[in-house]
């Protein structure tokens, strides 16, 4: 039991390590801006909330801008088309040159609101804006917050080489590998700890037992070999 009881710390920082490696992390991502001819493009749209806010209302408008009215902006954009809604919790698919084309992408809590757009078109290069409108029910008030996102998408014959997109791949690995060798090392320098100490109890108790009996009665007697 005491061997047990030391190495319980160890245990649990891994536990807890284990944990929070699990956990889902919101990060606001950029989204790409360059699509490639006849491929699916994602177009990322996120709206990162704080815990108490997980439990907010949400919608979600996408809109399309074409390219030589982008100076006008979005509040002024006249030509702006409503191309994609997430409403009382459905995604749905407007009328347009984009119909059959659009798909939702988002995450489950909504944090991620970001569509696809499937074999993209030279017609699909525009200004795209994600509005996202947030209702929040709490005991004495319900507040509200928008969010707009714009993205300039253009769309290419061919993907160009990305080096940052590389690297980053990269070191997204290594960093992996690290943590998971550095997870390896803890676990088996916890293992190591735990056989020790069964020994060192197994040892204590075998010496125990090869005391004779009346010495065990009385504790200040000799022993007699």
């Amino acid at each position: 039991m005491t061997a047990r009881t030391r190495v319980q710390p160890c245990m649990l920082f891994l536990l807890i390590f284990v944990v929070h490696l699990s956990q889902p992390v919101c990060v606001n991502v950029p989204s790409e801006t360059e699509a490639v001819l006849g491929k699916s493009m994602k177009l990322t749209c996120i709206s990162c909330m704080k815990r108490e806010e997980v439990s907010a209302k949400t919608s979600v408008d996408w809109f399309y801008q074409p390219k030589e009215d982008q100076n006008t902006g979005f509040d002024n954009c006249q030509d702006c088309m409503h191309i994609f809604e997430y409403k009382d919790g459905q995604p749905n698919e407007l009328e347009g040159p984009w119909k059959g084309r659009l798909s939702w992408n988002g995450s489950q809590d909504l944090q991620d609101v970001s569509i696809r757009i499937r074999n993209v078109t030279y017609n699909d290069s525009g200004v795209y804006h994600c509005r996202v409108f947030r209702k929040f029910d709490f005991d004495y008030f319900t507040p509200s917050v928008t969010k707009n996102m714009t993205i300039n998408l253009s769309v290419k014959e061919k993907a160009s080489e990305d080096p940052t997109a590389l690297y980053s791949e990269i070191m997204m690995y290594v960093l992996l590998v690290f943590l998971t060798f550095w997870l390896l090392v803890e676990m088996v320098y916890c293992y190591r700890k735990i056989s020790k100490s069964d020994e060192q109890a197994q040892d204590t108790a075998t010496n125990y037992l090869a005391i004779p009996s009346e010495h065990k009665d009385n504790p200040a007697a000799p022993v007699t070999e």
